[in-house]
C-alpha cells in the first residue's frame, strides 16, 4: 500500500469533494495525492494526521498499522526523550448502574500517556479509555469519570475492578469468586452484587473486557 492508497484509505465513505474541501484543497491535488501522481505536502500530511490520529510516520511509511477506529499505538518521542503513546478513547460508555453497552466503533479522540507509567500497569498496546456512566462504582468511581483498561489482562483477580460482559450487557464492576460463582459488585450499597454460575464454559455467559488500572476525572 503505497501513500496515496493509505490517503484514500482514511477518507472512508466521505467523497473526494467533501474530503478536499475539509482540508482546504483542491479537488484535483487530493485525487493526484490518492492516486500517486502528487506528492503530498508537509502541511497537508500534518493535517491529516491531526484529524485522524493516525502518525505522520504511518501516513509516510506504512510502517505502523494504525488505523482509525483500531487501538494500534501512535508513539511519539518529546524533546527530552520521553516516549509518550497515544492511548485512543473509544466511543463508548460502559455503564455502571444499568449495564448498558453503547459503542459505534469509533475512537473519538486520543490522550498521551508516558509509556512508563502505562508499562507498569499492563500492556500500552492493549489499554483503551472509556467514559462511565452511572453511579454504582461511588465513591471511588463516579459518573463521567474516565477509566483506562487494559485488555490484555482478562483473568478476574478477587478485588479488582474489571469491565465485565455478562450476555449482551456489559458492568464496570469489583469482582468477587464463590465456588462456581462470580460476584460482580459495586461500591455504592445501593445496587446488591450479580450473581454469575461459573460453572461451565465461562464465555459462553461471561466475558472480562479488560482490568481497570488507572481512573481520570475532570475537576468542576
Amino acid at each position: 500500500m503505497n501513500i496515496g492508497q493509505r490517503i484514500k484509505e482514511l477518507r472512508g465513505k466521505m467523497s473526494q469533494k467533501e474530503y478536499a474541501n475539509k482540508f482546504g484543497i483542491a479537488l484535483n491535488t487530493l485525487r493526484n495525492y490518492e492516486s500517486g501522481d502528487r506528492t503530498p505536502n508537509v502541511e497537508f500530511l500534518c493535517a491529516l494526521a491531526e484529524s485522524t490520529g493516525v502518525s505522520i510516520q504511518w501516513l509516510v511509511t506504512g510502517v505502523e498499522t494504525l488505523k482509525p477506529g483500531e487501538t494500534g499505538r501512535d508513539t511519539r518521542v518529546c524533546m527530552d526523550g520521553t516516549e509518550l503513546v497515544m492511548v485512543p478513547l473509544v466511543q463508548a460508555r460502559l455503564a455502571a448502574g444499568s449495564g448498558s453497552f453503547e459503542a459505534s466503533g469509533e475512537v473519538n479522540g486520543r490522550y498521551a500517556f508516558r509509556n512508563e507509567f502505562l508499562s507498569r500497569r499492563g500492556n500500552p498496546a492493549q489499554m483503551v479509555l472509556m467514559r462511565v456512566a452511572g453511579d454504582s462504582m461511588e465513591p471511588k468511581i463516579e459518573n463521567d469519570d474516565t477509566v483506562l483498561i487494559d485488555q490484555s489482562q482478562k483473568e478476574p483477580r478477587p478485588g479488582q475492578v474489571y469491565a465485565v460482559g455478562v450476555e449482551d450487557m456489559v458492568y464496570l464492576k469489583m469482582i468477587d469468586t464463590l465456588p462456581g460463582k462470580m460476584l460482580l459488585k459495586s461500591y455504592n450499597p445501593a445496587y446488591p452484587p450479580i450473581e454469575v454460575n461459573t460453572n461451565g464454559d465461562l464465555e459462553q455467559g461471561v466475558r472480562i473486557i479488560g482490568h481497570v488500572v488507572w481512573v481520570g476525572r475532570e475537576m468542576p
